[in-house]
């Protein structure tokens, strides 16, 4: 039931995230809650690639934590197993790197849904799996 549950939630916030790097890709002006503001306003070219391949890499690790709970691709399970350690890594990478980003306001919004992204892949990693 935990681990349900924390898949659903890990997978709300990353889909939240998912949509923030597809916006920045498409050149809404966010740039300053994101690469440590350093790019305030629209990502350059280079940047918005960059939010591409984030969201491409947060939509799989995604898929991996429903998978691991039970809820997507059966077929994935031993792959699941192993692979959502990748998105406990992922988070707790994301975790510090979002604590210590120089952007206060990437600070606010990122740093919590960094913690709960790691909290949930955790719960998961940690399940016996359905």
């Amino acid at each position: 039931m935990i681990a349900s549950v924390a898949a659903i939630v890990f997978a709300v916030v990353t889909s939240a995230v998912v949509g923030f790097q597809l916006a920045l890709a498409l050149g809404a002006p966010w740039g300053a809650y994101a690469m440590g503001g350093r790019f305030p306003g629209e990502f350059p070219p280079l940047m918005r690639v960059a939010a591409v391949v984030q969201a491409v890499l947060l939509v799989l690790i995604g898929l991996v934590v429903l998978s691991r709970a039970g809820f997507l691709f059966p077929q994935w399970a031993g792959v699941a197993t192993w692979a959502v350690w990748v998105a406990v890594a992922v988070s707790a990478v994301a975790l510090v790197l979002n604590t210590m980003t120089p952007s206060r306001d990437e600070r606010r919004i990122w740093a919590p849904a960094a913690g709960v992204m790691l909290i949930c892949s955790l719960a998961v990693a940690l399940s016996t799996g359905k």
